[in-house]
């Protein structure tokens, strides 16, 4: 459930505000933390799902929501849509431990103005919500360079891991799988019917040439051993 807080302002100046995503307590609190110690930032509220996250958005108006990719009933990706959906304007940084080269370019098409890894250190983070508040696009230097690559043609530096094949919503479908979550489980959870999941699960097997339930997902295992 959502959790609002009380503004603060500075020398009588309104701080910029911040509404924190993460389906995690202890993550939520140490980003509280770190934001409430900056004199020109606030954090104004929290939330652990898409849908406290959509409310909360609406009520407190932030200036700025770092978000996680992986939230307790969806996917920060799609978060990140709604949010731009009913908000063009409305300023994202996605923050997470998932590979930035699978999930920037992804949380970005979206409508994310930044993402940072939450391996980097905690000034870094600081630095990218400013970068965002300002009307700029955060990305690390690594990931810049990708994409700069890639529009130069430097496809021996960009070249595309399979899973990148997939969609945001096959790749949020993968993972799940490869959390040991059950079809019907997936989709309660991501709001959809057995069936469109199944027509996932079958295409992602296409898509990585994946012959069979059990190797789908014993990759997908894998997969989030590896990267989450």
């Amino acid at each position: 459930m959502a959790t609002e807080l009380k503004s603060r302002t500075n020398n009588g100046r309104r701080t910029a505000t911040v509404l924190v995503v993460d389906d995690h307590p202890i993550v939520r609190q140490g980003l509280r933390m770190l934001i409430a110690s900056e004199e020109d930032l606030d954090v104004c509220g929290e939330a652990g799902s898409v849908d406290d996250a959509i409310r909360s958005y609406h009520d407190l108006k932030p200036d700025l929501v770092v978000a996680d990719i992986s939230l307790s009933d969806g996917s920060g990706v799609e978060l990140v849509k709604e949010l731009t959906a009913c908000d063009p304007s409305a300023k994202i940084l996605v923050a997470s431990m998932h590979d930035e080269t699978l999930f920037a370019e992804r949380v970005l098409r979206a409508g994310a103005k930044g993402y940072i890894n939450k391996d980097e250190a905690t000034e870094r983070l600081v630095h990218a919500i400013r970068q965002v508040l300002e009307g700029r696009v955060y990305l690390s230097d690594r990931m810049t360079e990708r994409i700069l690559c890639r529009a130069v043609g430097g496809e021996h530096e960009t070249r595309q891991a399979p899973v990148e094949a997939l969609s945001d919503r096959e790749l949020e479908v993968f993972e799940q799988i490869g959390r040991g979550v059950t079809t019907r489980q997936i989709a309660d959870k991501l709001h959809l019917s057995p069936k469109t999941v199944e027509t996932y699960r079958e295409n992602i097997k296409t898509k990585l040439n994946l012959k069979n339930a059990t190797e789908l997902t014993r990759h997908a295992v894998q997969w989030v051993l590896e990267n989450t």
